[in-house]
């Protein structure tokens, strides 16, 4: 199942460009506009800074991801969990099949689990003025890696498949899938350009993708009811 799941969530990063526009397009707008030239080439000097923030970003993913299944698979040595590891995969099968619904724009509720985050975000917020303004592509690793920590509905429900994975190893493999799948619309984000932006928001581009994303949450949900059978 794993190979549907980090199918599943490069498809969630990619196809959430419109949510990554609003949530990070700011942000990557202001610190692109900031980047030092040093006598090189706009581009090529933005597209260093824009790799080293992404690379981040991608990394606090994969972390992330890696110690949800990571501690779900520590647990598993201690209790009989895989019973509850069944119950884990209907749920991220149902939060698949909502952010199917999501990026398809036909039902938004995702958006509130953002609200979630915002406690672990207050502590973690003023670290990011130690990086500003950003000089080094280091310090836009840095930054990436705390940003990669700002409140998002898409990361969260992507964070359920990583759980429900039971493995750090896999866990890590799906939230950086979702990280790659994210890269696009900030690239785009970041050198202001906005073809991307407009073909992923086109509405049969966006009920494809969700209709995609809903028949992965229908397989998950299939594989986890034999289960239990």
């Amino acid at each position: 199942m794993i190979e549907y799941n980090v199918g599943g969530a490069f498809i969630v990063g990619l196809m959430g460009a419109a949510h990554c526009f609003g949530m990070c397009g700011g942000l990557i707008g202001a610190f692109s506009a900031n980047i030092p030239t040093n006598g090189q080439t706009r581009l090529g000097t933005q597209l260093k800074f824009l790799l080293g923030y992404n690379f981040g970003r991608i990394f606090s993913y994969t972390v992330a991801g890696a110690i949800v299944g990571g501690s779900v698979s520590a647990l598993g040595h201690l209790f009989d969990v895989d019973s509850y590891l069944i119950f884990l995969r209907i749920f991220a099968g149902t939060m698949m099949i909502l952010t199917g619904l999501y990026i398809a724009q036909i039902w938004f509720g995702i958006v509130h689990i953002e609200k979630l985050g915002k406690i672990l975000w207050r502590y973690l917020q003023p670290l990011t003025r130690k990086f500003i303004p950003i000089t080094h592509p280091l310090q836009a690793v840095m930054a990436g890696m705390v940003w990669g920590w700002l409140p998002c509905g898409l990361v969260y429900s992507t964070l359920t498949w990583s759980v429900a994975s039971g493995s750090a190893l896999q866990g890590g493999l799906i939230m950086f899938a979702f990280g790659l799948g994210t890269l696009p619309a900030l690239f785009a984000a970041g050198l202001a350009a906005k073809t991307l932006a407009q073909w992923v928001q086109k509405r049969a581009v966006r009920l494809f993708s969700g209709g995609l994303l809903v028949l992965f949450g229908l397989q998950t949900l299939y594989i986890a009811f034999n289960q239990l059978n």
